[in-house]
């Protein structure tokens, strides 16, 4: 490895237009934010220094062992953000970059893409209206003044209808075409920027830092040794913020992969999930094959070596099945995206499916409907214990031992024949914190809170969740605490009424129907033609004055009701 003659940033552009600057597929994807875009930019201008680049020279047949893809030129927060892979057959000898691909990714958007992030505030879809395309421009009329981020050149990424001002704003990307001096001047002249000292100055810079200074400085890799560009790949990105510990392994995973673009399949699986409405990332994807597979599930390189690489290509197509089975699953028991606190939870469940063989249909298949339901509680519960918070890899190796007492030698004991609950319980020396404590503290869960949805389906599981026809629904109304007495406000404050001991889980149509009523006279309408103590109790309702002015009365008793009914749950 040599240090080689540094190129200008206009050079290097070129290489990426050309592709003789390609990506390995062990790099990770593109993620810096549109103003660290910008920051780049300004430290350029001020003739900052971007740090060194790392390149690998490929050639012959070392173009045929490896995926390589095309840098991103137009980005689209959530939606373009995958590199298309490019086929080397036939191709010249090129370039890897094996590190610097954020910082040379940046400057190719700043000078020859566009950025597209979200607007805050609109509904989630994949528009021009909600991700507008956005161009880098450079405030060319006067410095930035007051920032406290120590930035002098203001770059910012606008759309066509935020560019209104070509005296104030020039758009980054032409300075590209203006590399011949005369052309410049030709410019600068035609467009009068040579009356403002600012502009004149700031333009000049920017054509200088992009086609004369060279500050692109590299190193360059020469070995065809796919190992030893690995583990230089590996030892410069082990470090520090560039790249964290999971891509690491993913990297390593994706570049053993022989048949499968491991890539392509994994982020398309992420991608999937994202379409039934949850957010993942490849690490959970990663985990999920080693808790299915590997005896150690910690992430550590060595749990991805180049054989079980290859097993997990092997096994892809089903790890991929069983891992979408189970998002379906949990989206018929009504999860949204925010209520499931934990994926680490749904890992258990693909086990089990998984192992069992039973992953296909498993959401929709009659025989399994009774597992279902034993699964849904489990989560639920597991949910409400926060069983998955800290030491989260020592509790699912835990739970583990409920489906085999070794994985190296049988993955599933024949005696699972349903979710095994009670052997999970057993793998816990002691019940999880469910003490008078725990109790009182989730009795003031809030209703718009994450953990309120597990909380009230296991109040109430015999709702229609599948079809989400349920509805949160406080019983005295919250339009009603206004009228509790000053001394009930006092003694319950908003965060009580708000709370589960005011809150019930209902049918949709029911909840429509009540809408704003007052609890007396809900109760009243609904038990006109009704046992009045069987609905209470399926409603888990005290039998008391539910007169709002008995607030006191009605909030304890709930309290109690609440407090048997959870304890019989959760213990």
């Amino acid at each position: 490895m040599s240090f080689q003659t540094p190129i200008t940033i206009a050079e290097a552009i070129k290489n990426i237009e050309s592709n003789h600057y390609l990506l390995p597929s062990i790099q990770r994807e593109f993620e810096w934010k549109h103003s660290k875009i910008e920051w780049l930019f300004d430290s350029i201008m001020r003739d900052y220094p971007i740090s060194s680049f790392l390149f690998w020279r490929v050639e012959g047949e070392t173009k045929k062992k490896y995926r390589f893809y095309q840098f991103l030129r137009d980005y689209k927060e959530t939606y373009k953000t995958h590199n298309e892979e490019f086929p080397t057959k036939g191709h010249n000898d090129f370039t890897a970059v094996l590190d610097g691909q954020q910082r040379l990714t940046s400057l190719y958007i700043g000078l020859r893409g566009s950025y597209a992030y979200r607007r805050p505030r609109l509904w989630e879809e994949n528009t021009e209206r909600v991700y507008p395309t956005r161009h880098l421009y450079l405030n060319i009329k006067e410095p930035i003044s007051g920032e406290e981020d120590g930035r002098i050149h203001e770059f910012k990424f606008l759309t066509k209808k935020e560019f209104s001002d070509p005296s104030k704003w020039f758009k980054v990307s032409d300075i590209f075409s203006l590399a011949d001096d005369f052309e410049f001047n030709k410019f600068l002249d035609t467009n009068g920027y040579k009356n403002n000292e600012f502009s004149y100055r700031s333009l000049s810079t920017l054509k200088n830092v992009i086609h004369s200074k060279q500050i692109i400085n590299f190193f360059l890799e020469k070995t065809q040794d796919l190992d030893k560009a690995l583990n230089i790949f590996i030892r410069i990105n082990s470090g520090g913020l560039p790249l964290d510990f999971s891509d690491l392994i993913m990297s390593i995973a994706v570049a053993n992969w022989e048949k499968k673009d491991a890539r392509c399949e994994i982020n398309s699986l992420v991608d999937n999930i994202r379409d039934k409405g949850y957010s993942t990332s490849r690490d959970f994807i990663l985990k999920a094959y080693l808790y299915l597979y590997s005896k150690d599930i910690k992430f550590k390189v060595t749990n991805f070596s180049k054989e079980n690489a290859k097993d997990f290509e092997q096994h892809w197509d089903n790890i991929r099945d069983a891992i979408l089975s189970v998002f379906d699953l949990v989206k018929s028991f009504g999860f949204t995206d925010k209520t499931l606190t934990s994926k680490n939870a749904l890992l258990p469940v693909i086990y089990y499916l998984y192992h069992r063989k039973i992953f296909k249909n498993f959401t929709s298949i009659q025989k399994h409907k009774i597992d279902r339901e034993i699964i849904k509680k489990w989560m639920h519960v597991a949910l409400v214990k926060r069983i998955f918070g800290g030491h989260s890899d020592s509790i699912l190796s835990q739970i583990r031992k409920a489906f085999t007492s070794d994985i190296s030698k049988e993955k599933i004991l024949p005696a699972v024949s349903s979710f095994p609950v009670d052997k999970i319980q057993d793998q816990f020396s002691k019940d999880l914190g469910i003490t008078d404590e725990f109790i009182d503290n989730i009795l003031l869960t809030q209703k718009d809170d994450a953990y309120a949805f597990s909380l009230l389906a296991l109040l109430y599981p015999n709702l229609d969740y599948k079809n989400n026809n349920f509805h949160k629904d406080h019983l005295h109304p919250a339009s009603m605490y206004e009228n509790l007495s000053e001394e009930d406000k006092s003694k319950y404050p908003w965060h009580v009424f708000n709370s589960l001991m005011n809150l019930q889980m209902l049918d949709a149509n029911e909840n429509m129907s009540k809408q704003d009523a007052l609890l007396v006279d809900w109760v009243k309408t609904e038990t006109l033609e009704k046992d009045r103590n069987v609905f209470l109790a399926s409603h888990l309702i005290p039998d008391v004055d539910l007169n709002l002015a008995n607030f006191d009365q009605f909030i304890n008793e709930r309290k109690i009701l609440l407090t048997e009914k959870l304890k019989m749950i959760l213990i």
